[in-house]
């Protein structure tokens, strides 16, 4: 009797996992029934793709008048006028589609629950066998599907670019892994207020407020102490720490186009540059500087100037200046909206679950002394 409940003991861990699964499938599925009903969904992934396409064309039109001008300007053809036209095609779709996930994603899942609550069927859901994790994982994962779907379905009209060149294909990819980041971690931040709340309407509000703190708050705060920060000892301005914009997309993206630039510092390149916290130019013995451990001899230089902290360094080299500063802040913003999704959800799963709730325990001297004045 005691080896055979052993065995089932044994077995337990593994039904739950299997049951947890099943759960979050079932739900999942029964969502998705819901929204890809009928022609509606289709009718607008139709509408979304048309339109894509033309902000696509209207990109290439406005990227060619532009080198067209720069060439009639200079009484000479633009070298790699296609490369440049296909580049900015390509930043053009990328911010436009972070623009549109941080606007439906966290509106997709602010009423993923605190509808359930409205419509008093988040009780039933509770008394199933289906966990809190799986109720508060299917709901994230079928409120996102659908961006999900739009996201996918951008592909083929952000692969145009490789019709003009500049852009390569692990280009694309390192753009879409921010998108897909950005719209969990972001999703995350409403599937938490709407497990906080009890009505849709205050969720999606505190839902957009928490949205606009990250991604415009933080950009404003780190100009903010950029521009009130003491000027050092060798004349330029301390930059705030880089964490501060790892939650903001559109630096991320603008990382994204900085490596599509072949180290020159115009466009993304310079954006980034002055963003972020980038090394001091401190002068060596025997001339030069040093650039984060960089030498950097005046002798070999390109002739163009190195933009970064507001300041110019003549006779700078490009290509050794611009190694230290391209792909190294995206992958950062991808792990931080992976943990402020993977934060967001436990914290959901605990609003969620109506009996164990972890909750905040007070030190032992003050609890006694609220059971004794409670007494």
């Amino acid at each position: 009797m005691t080896a055979r409940a052993g065995r089932i003991h044994l077995r337990r861990p593994r039904l739950r996992s299997l049951a947890a699964g099943s759960g979050i499938t079932a739900i999942v599925v029964k969502e998705l029934r819901g929204r890809m009903r009928g022609r509606r969904a289709f009718v607008v992934l139709t509408m979304y793709v048309l339109l894509l396409t033309l902000f696509a064309w209207m990109f290439q039109q406005l990227n060619e008048r532009r080198f067209d001008g720069l060439a009639s300007s200079y009484g000479q053809q633009v070298t790699f006028a296609s490369a440049m036209v296909g580049r900015g095609i390509f930043n053009g779709l990328l911010m436009l589609q972070t623009l549109m996930v941080a606007v439906l994603a966290p509106a997709a899942t602010a009423g993923a629950i605190s509808s359930e609550r409205e419509h008093q069927t988040l009780d039933l859901l509770a008394v199933t066998p289906i966990s809190s994790l799986a109720i508060v994982l299917g709901k994230l994962l079928s409120a996102l599907a659908w961006v999900f779907v739009l996201i996918l379905a951008s592909i083929p009209v952000t692969a145009i670019v490789f019709v003009f060149g500049g852009v390569a294909p692990d280009d694309l990819i390192r753009g879409y892994l921010v998108l897909f980041a950005t719209v969990v971690g972001l999703g995350s931040v409403g599937i938490f207020f709407s497990a906080l709340t009890r009505r849709t309407g205050a969720s999606t509000g505190l839902t957009f407020i928490a949205t606009l703190a990250v991604v415009v708050g933080s950009l404003f705060l780190w100009v903010f102490l950029s521009n009130t920060a003491q000027v050092s000892s060798t004349g330029l301005r301390k930059q705030p720490p880089e964490a501060l914009l790892y939650l903001n997309p559109f630096v991320a993206q603008a990382d994204v186009a900085c490596g599509t630039e072949d180290g020159s510092f115009g466009g993304s390149c310079s954006l980034i540059s002055a963003l972020l916290s980038a090394p001091d130019l401190f002068p060596v013995e025997g001339g030069g500087f040093n650039l984060g451990g960089i030498r950097i001899d005046p002798g070999d230089t390109s002739g163009v100037p190195f933009i970064g902290k507001g300041l110019a360094a003549p006779d700078v080299p490009v290509a050794a200046a611009a190694d230290p500063f391209r792909d190294r802040f995206w992958p950062k913003s991808v792990i931080s909206f992976l943990v402020l999704a993977a934060v967001m959800t436990i914290l959901s799963v605990q609003f969620v679950t109506p009996t164990r709730r972890w909750r905040p325990s007070l030190p032992g001297p003050v609890r006694r002394l609220v059971r004794r004045r409670s007494a």
